[in-house]
């Protein structure tokens, strides 16, 4: 936002915060109970922050929305509209994050469980402090806004003679315009408007209904399609990186040896005597009968 007063930077900075705290709980927590760090558990904090700032916007929205609905309501009246309009999605989402990750426990991969485990514990915390550490940073930059506080200094901004004197870009930076005077609180949101006014009646049109039904026809029809064109498998040139001397080793195993298939291996799971002959001449014929 352009006014000084309204514009939310340190609550979204708080947001982003908030979603890092929750992964060094979950690490630390996990950590303590001896579950093995892996390389694969480093991806887990760039999802953690999708979903922490997610979640953030739909809290702020849910707030903006109460305060456009109730000026003159406490603030605990106004916390709790926001609670539970923005709760009842986030929690949503959160269950079936952490249900998806936790079922994904139950691999045979140790590092796929690791991962798992972690980044499941992850999405919990992240819903704790979403719902207690945020909410409460939601409340203080409102009493920031109602003490009439600039976002950047937490100074008082109001007109007097000496400000009124000052240039047009200094009432800019410390007041948010030129006009001299207060910002004020601001109308709906201009994408709120353009989802209300523009974006939902051209969607609900039934000329328009009809055409996104025949659309996602033709996706759902394609998708399947490519269902069953997938490979399985997954090529292990993929998992190195692009100067390794793994790619050209299944180059060059793909171009001399692919005609001849998969290796056959023979394990013996048993304990045997390999210094005795007759083993010897059984483990031989063993691996004639297979040839």
């Amino acid at each position: 936002r352009l006014s000084c007063i309204r514009n939310n930077v340190w609550l979204a900075c708080c947001g982003v915060v908030s979603a890092g705290l929750a992964v060094l709980s979950s690490f630390g927590l996990m950590l303590f109970c001896g579950v093995p760090f892996v390389v694969t558990v480093a991806n887990a904090p760039f999802l953690i922050l999708g979903v922490g700032v997610d979640d953030m916007f739909i809290m702020i929205a849910s707030w903006e929305q109460s305060s456009r609905e109730k000026q003159k309501s406490d603030v605990k009246s106004r916390l709790a509209e926001t609670y539970a309009e923005a709760a009842l999605s986030v929690t949503i989402t959160t269950l079936t994050d952490v249900l998806a990750f936790f079922i994904g426990t139950w691999t045979a991969f140790p590092s796929v469980r690791s991962f798992c485990l972690y980044t499941g514990t992850a999405f919990v915390f992240c819903y704790i402090y979403t719902m207690t550490f945020f909410g409460a940073i939601i409340v203080l930059n409102h009493k920031r806004e109602q003490g009439n506080r600039h976002w950047l200094t937490c100074m008082p901004v109001g007109v007097d003679k000496d400000q009124a004197e000052k240039s047009c870009l200094y009432n800019a930076c410390c007041i948010g315009n030129c006009s001299r005077q207060s910002s004020q609180p601001e109308s709906e949101h201009p994408m709120n408007i353009f989802f209300k006014k523009y974006y939902g009646p051209f969607f609900t049109n039934k000329r328009i209904k009809l055409l996104v039904v025949l659309l996602y026809g033709a996706y759902l029809g394609g998708s399947i399609y490519g269902c069953t064109c997938i490979r399985e498998g997954i090529d292990l040139r993929n998992l190195a990186s692009d100067d390794s001397y793994v790619i050209p080793y299944y180059n060059d195993d793909d171009k001399y040896f692919s005609a001849y298939g998969p290796r056959v291996m023979v394990v013996i799971t048993e304990s045997v005597e390999y210094w005795n002959e007759t083993v010897h001449l059984g483990i031989e014929n063993c691996t004639q009968n297979l040839e």
